[in-house]
This record gives structure tokens, C-alpha cells and sequence, in this order.
């Protein structure tokens, strides 16, 4: 077991860091706990004390302490793993310039491995190009960043700078990887359909699921592939074959899911397309524009004779009304091992958004409800229960 030092400045994420040492308890590892001044106004010395049983520390000069143990050096050489959380703007910022001007920046002048910043603050400060370059300083240095998470803030905005939950935290900074060994294989996206050569049907879908999907894939050790429609989210990153029209996204799922171990169907298909594409512009008049429309290839049903009993299917079921009642419908028809169900008509999940919520449906008959959060936790949540459903 590893001796684990978890070094705490001032902001509001600090409630969370209590729930991160008991999980580190829990494992058999021990726990030291260094707090900044205002990181004890939020969260008191004596909550990570009974949290941890090992004193919490917090001045560099505290009166009463054994005078031949000079803290910062002695914590230092204890710890196997040093993290930072939350980090702060102003902490990120002491780190890279070499300030030690408290108990905790003085102790990381000295610690000579990694050391693990999980930054969390409001959108504009974490985007500002200052803190930027300080993160960016600190990984050049050898240091680890885990990103913070998009979401509501404590200041009443929304955007990036959420620290992720202490779970997720404690899973990646143990290095636990669900899914090694496994391939996945991610639709994204929406598909389009041309109309001429300037104007298409297709839907508002941002491709963000599926990318939150793939991302958390392969932090959680999966091999991942992804297969875009049109997409606003950048995924050059992946494994990724881009694609236009459902028949291009039909046949790309045909030549790439044989290899697969689990399947995240989270693209937006368009149902219809134009029975013809007009080979030149179609011209504006007073008169009505009718575009007959032909049924487009259902992937997920195209494909189901091509599922092995190793392999686990996930579908989407993106509804206006009657949520549970279709998503079921569809969960039978296209033979799923499960379908995660939302609601589009809400503004504040969905098309568009960093949140979602969502019903989960399995073949078994259960069901499974995540409340609004992040998509990355979704997908999370999505690609355990694939996982258990593989074994």
C-alpha cells in the first residue's frame, strides 16, 4: 500500500476532498493531508484528521511539533503519491514560477517524482492564458494534469473548470482501467443527406455524446476507434473515419464491428434522405419545393445479425415524448444489450449540451437512471455497464 499526500488550497471543491481520502482509507493506503490557509476555512483540520487518522497539516512554523522534523522535507520524502486538490489558480501559478511561500508550496519545491494537479476553478480563470501556460509549464516539467470537468459552477456559471468527483478521481489517480484489453467502437455525430450541392438534411446533434464516450473509453484503457458523421467537437485525437450520408456511416459500422468488443451507437441518423440529390443548385422561385424523401438504412438493425455473443451493443434513443415506452421498443427491435434514452425537448440536456440525463434500459428488463451531469460521467457510467455486460 502506498503512502498518499494530498496537498488542499482554497476553493469551494475542497468539500469533495474528504470523500477522496476515504476512498484512498479504504484501499489500505495512508493518507496525509496539507492544507493551505484558506483551505482550512472551508474544510477544518479536524474533518481530514478523523477522515485520514494522521494529523493535518497546515502552518509551515506550528508551535509544539517535534523540532528535529522539518515538515516540508519529512512529507515530502514520506509521500509515494503527491496530489494537488483542487488546485487553484493561484496554487497553479506558485507551482510553476517556484514560490514556496506555505507549508504546501514549500513541500512541492522538494518532492522530486510527478506530482498529480487537479485544477478546478471558474471558466474564465482557468481559461485565461496565464493559468494555461502554468498547467502547460508544470506537464512539460513531468507533472500530470487531470482536466477538470464542464458543468455548473459554484458562481452560478456553467463551463470547464468543475473538479471531477472524488470516484473518478480516485480511479484515475490509482490507475485503475476497466476496460484494458478491450475495443470499442463509437458512432458520433449527425449524418447528411444531400439536397444540391449546397443544402442537406441532418439534425442538431454536436457529437459531443459520442466523443465523451470515446474519451472516457480510452482513459479507462480501451482501444478506441470512432466513426463521424458531422461533428462541431474536434476528433482528431481518435482512430477516426469520417463519413457523410447513413449509407457511408451504414457501411463503415459493417467493415469495423467485427473487431470490435463493444459497440456505442451514439450517432444521430438522419431517418430519411432525398430520393435524389440535384446535381446543380436548386434554384429559388414563387412556387413550392417538393423533395421526395426515401426511408434511410436502420444501421443498428442492418447490423444485428453481425453480433457475436462476445460483443456488447449499446444504443440511443434521443425522444420528445413517451421516453421509456419507445426507447424499450427500440431496445427489442434492434436486439440491444442496453439503450440510453433522453429527453431532446429540454433545453438544458441533450443536442448542444455538456449535460445530460438518462434513462438506461437493458434486455434483462432493468433500467437504470442517471441524474443531470456531465456527459463524460455518463459515458462513464455507460461503458462500466457495457464492461459488466461483457463478463
Amino acid at each position: 500500500m502506498a503512502n498518499i499526500l494530498i496537498g488542499v488550497s482554497g476553493g469551494i471543491a475542497c468539500y469533495k476532498i474528504p470523500t477522496l481520502c476515504r476512498l484512498f482509507k479504504k484501499e489500505g493506503h495512508d493518507v496525509k493531508v496539507i492544507l493551505t490557509e484558506n483551505a482550512s476555512k472551508f474544510v477544518t483540520p479536524l474533518t481530514f484528521e478523523s477522515v485520514t487518522g494522521n494529523r493535518a497539516y497546515t502552518g509551515e512554523f506550528d508551535p509544539g511539533l517535534d523540532p528535529e522534523i522539518i515538515e516540508h522535507i519529512d512529507l515530502a520524502g514520506w509521500a509515494d503519491k503527491f496530489v494537488i486538490a483542487p488546485a487553484t489558480a493561484n496554487l497553479t501559478a506558485k507551482a510553476a514560477c517556484g514560490i514556496a511561500d506555505n507549508l504546501l508550496t514549500s513541500t512541492l519545491l522538494v518532492y522530486t517524482k510527478p506530482v498529480i494537479f487537479v485544477p478546478a476553478m471558474n471558466t474564465n480563470m482557468f481559461n485565461h492564458p496565464a493559468t494555461q501556460e502554468n498547467l502547460k509549464t508544470l506537464e512539460k516539467r513531468g507533472h500530470i494534469i487531470i482536466e477538470p470537468d464542464s458543468g455548473e459552477l459554484a458562481c452560478g456559471t456553467s463551463g470547464k473548470g468543475r473538479m471531477k468527483e472524488p470516484e473518478e478521481l480516485f480511479r484515475l489517480i490509482e490507475g485503475e482501467r476497466p476496460l484494458a484489453g478491450l475495443r470499442v467502437l463509437v458512432t458520433a455525430g449527425a449524418t447528411v443527406e444531400p439536397i444540391d450541392p449546397v443544402r442537406y438534411i441532418s439534425n442538431y446533434s454536436s457529437g459531443k455524446m459520442g466523443l465523451a464516450v470515446a474519451s472516457k473509453a480510452r482513459e479507462l484503457g480501451a482501444e478506441v476507434k470512432v466513426i463521424a458523421g458531422s461533428i462541431s467537437a474536434d476528433c482528431s485525437e481518435f482512430d477516426t473515419v469520417y463519413v457523410k450520408s447513413a449509407e457511408d456511416m451504414l457501411n463503415a459500422v459493417r467493415e469495423h464491428v467485427g473487431s470490435c468488443d463493444i459497440l456505442i451507437k451514439a450517432a444521430a441518423v438522419a431517418d430519411y434522405a432525398p430520393v435524389e440529390a440535384a446535381v446543380q443548385k436548386i434554384k429559388k422561385n414563387d412556387g413550392e419545393l417538393v423533395i421526395r424523401l426515401k426511408k434511410n438504412p436502420d444501421i443498428l438493425k442492418e447490423i444485428a445479425p453481425l453480433k457475436k455473443h462476445s460483443q456488447v451493443f449499446c444504443g440511443f434513443a434521443a425522444e420528445s415524448e413517451n421516453l421509456n415506452k419507445n426507447a424499450i421498443r427500440k431496445l427489442n427491435e434492434k436486439k440491444l444489450d442496453m439503450i440510453v434514452a433522453n429527453d431532446i425537448s429540454r433545453k438544458d440536456i441533450g443536442f448542444g449540451s455538456d449535460d445530460n440525463e438518462a434513462e438506461i434500459f437493458f434486455a434483462d428488463g432493468s433500467s437504470e437512471h442517471f441524474s443531470k451531469g456531465s456527459k463524460k460521467l455518463l459515458a462513464e457510467m455507460i461503458l462500466i455497464r457495457a464492461a459488466g455486460l461483457l463478463k
